[in-house]
């Protein structure tokens, strides 16, 4: 397996990625309505293509033989949110704002090279800490988190079509 950096020509994988793994990240509660809503207006290959021109983030993709596995998501500078700028403590700080990998690939280490990754991409743009919300019912992402340093910190909202759902703020040191 290698992780790299995406480029523009990333774009069309990564949606077809997240397109596949949003849904996985929901709480049962969640409708298909709002998270084809959702992926409509964040995971379209335009998105993409604008996550990848943007210089404050960085896109990184999991490969095995030509195969997207997983990608992440770093975004570099202070958060928007005030519920995190007000939880988290480590600055300057970075987001890991997107981890997904594809089902078949669970616990076979994709999330771990993508968030070590990440790390040292945050840690080479001179940020000390990163955050990241996680929804209050993923289990399984919580314990991930917990297990890779970060601890909760804090919550926050986060919106997926007309419903507020509770997201644990999360945070390790670099």
């Amino acid at each position: 397996m290698d992780v790299r950096i995406a480029t523009p020509t990333d774009a069309v994988t990564l949606s077809e990625v997240a397109t596949a793994t949003f849904p996985l990240a929901c709480p049962p509660h969640t409708t298909q309505q709002a998270i084809a809503d959702f992926i409509s207006k964040n995971f379209t290959v335009t998105h993409f293509e604008g996550y990848l021109s943007d210089p404050d983030r960085v896109l990184f993709l999991a490969e095995q033989g030509g195969e997207a596995l997983g990608y992440a998501m770093l975004i570099l500078g202070e958060p928007s949110d005030p519920n995190v700028r007000s939880s988290i403590t480590l600055r300057p700080t970075a987001e890991l704002s997107k981890l997904y990998v594809l089902p078949g690939h669970h616990g076979s280490g994709v999330s771990v090279a993508l968030v070590d990754a990440a790390v040292k991409s945050a840690r080479a743009a001179g940020r000390v800490g990163m955050w990241l919300g996680v929804n209050n019912e993923n289990a399984r992402a919580n314990r991930f988190y917990e297990k890779n340093g970060f601890a909760q910190v804090g919550v926050k909202k986060f919106l997926v079509g007309e419903t507020w759902e509770d997201d644990f703020v999360r945070e390790r040191a670099l």
